[in-house]
């Protein structure tokens, strides 16, 4: 009963000055908005990278050539691995799922008058299940095919698209540097990574790259999918590392001429990164609900003032502290926790509204709403209600009764 009284009061209250309520509700209204759009737009951010950077591959160890160079100065990467290397781990390396050497270069693509520079990458075929590739339609080459050097290649749907258009590419034949190739399938897109495409792109056997298209030895490195797990990322690494140094006959007092980099602390500093962002962005909009609160204080104290005779009268028939404190309290609670609700709602619309808006600008940005950031927003709100509320309560509350009735 006490609940329903409060609340009856508190609103007559607040609908007595429904322009001074308004405006303190606004407060709360962007405020929570702010909170919950930007923790959104963290969210949606870091789940874009993380996204990202895990279709580069799972579980996965990269190995590239060191750098070379005299009197400290770098200028090139030591050309020391060799196929031989990456058969080397799959054989006697532990923890290891999958190997692929792989060799790239820049080379133009062609299909009749159509022409596409594209990055061509030779590869075996466990690539495509390091690279977590999947083939939208026609197939990856075999293990068959490396070994005789076959001239197949699979595509990635923008450069299929550059060269075919809407036509279906698979089973047709292009050149790349002058030699026929057979297009034998197209990748599912994966989209623009940032940094690089690998929907514009061509993969073809690492032996037909080596010897016919490129002309090289050397590889420009080795992928090794792990069994899984940071820990035994970390040991497998560790074997590799020895291994290598081992059949490039390196001394213990001699640096590695290769880099073993684990993708697990890529998407460490990925989340790393993301979480920084998302709290930079919270606080962004908690700065709006502190305004907001200040607000709600303002016209808390401007209530006060203007009801000094209603507190007074209310003391003189028997009100006790507490209950005015209650009162007044309870008002200001109402007031955040309305613009809270409806900032709910606006937020979640905001959040929306931003992949849609950057999209027209030629942007790209990703939202996440969560149900956390949303109970988060609400439980803040009606803490600044209460926080910023206190103080004219308790001045409300400690009004003497007669001074009160005295006052115009």
């Amino acid at each position: 009963m006490m609940f329903w009284m409060l609340a009856k009061v508190g609103l007559k209250a607040l609908l007595a000055n429904k322009l001074r309520s308004f405006l303190a509700v606004l407060g709360i209204v962007i405020g929570v908005a702010a909170v919950i759009s930007m923790l959104a737009l963290g969210a949606g951010t870091r789940d874009s990278i993380l996204r990202r950077v895990s279709s580069m591959g799972a579980d996965l160890l990269i190995v590239r050539p060191g750098q070379f160079g005299r009197g400290g100065v770098m200028s090139g990467s030591a050309q020391t691995m060799t196929i031989e290397d990456a058969l080397a781990i799959a054989e006697n390396v532990s923890g290891v799922r999958r190997v692929s050497p792989v060799v790239s270069g820049s080379q133009q693509l062609k299909y009749f008058n159509k022409n596409a520079q594209a990055i061509v990458f030779g590869a075996a075929p466990t690539y495509f299940g390091i690279r977590n590739f999947e083939i939208d339609h026609g197939r990856a080459f075999s293990d068959f095919e490396v070994e005789r050097m076959a001239r197949v290649a699979v595509l990635g749907p923008t450069a299929a698209e550059n060269l075919f258009g809407k036509d279906e590419p698979v089973g047709e034949t292009i050149k790349i540097k002058g030699v026929n190739y057979q297009v034998v399938g197209v990748l599912k897109s994966k989209g623009d990574q940032g940094w690089a495409d690998p929907d514009d792109q061509a993969i073809i056997p690492i032996s037909t790259a080596m010897k016919q298209l490129l002309g090289v030895t050397r590889i420009r490195e080795i992928d090794v999918q792990t069994e899984g797990g940071e820990g035994d990322n970390a040991l497998v690494a560790r074997e590799v590392e020895i291994l290598l140094r081992e059949r490039h006959r390196l001394t213990r007092d001699q640096e590695s001429d290769f880099t073993v980099r684990d993708q697990s602390e890529i998407i460490d500093m990925a989340k790393s990164f993301g979480s920084t962002l998302t709290i930079l962005l919270g606080s962004l909009g908690g700065i709006s609900l502190l305004v907001g609160g200040i607000g709600i204080m303002n016209i808390m104290l401007v209530t006060v003032a203007e009801r000094t005779r209603e507190i007074g009268l209310r003391k003189a028939i028997g009100a006790r502290e507490r209950d005015i404190l209650t009162q007044f309290l309870f008002e200001s609670v109402l007031v955040s926790g309305c613009g809270g609700a409806i900032g709910v709602v606006t937020g979640v619309g905001a959040a929306a509204l931003i992949p849609i808006i950057a999209s027209m600008a030629g942007a790209e940005f990703a939202t996440l709403v969560g149900t956390d950031s949303i109970l988060l927003a609400l439980g803040v709100s009606v803490g600044v209600g209460m926080f910023f509320g206190y103080y004219p309560a308790q001045r409300a509350a400690r009004l003497d009764p007669v001074e009160a009735l005295r006052y115009e």
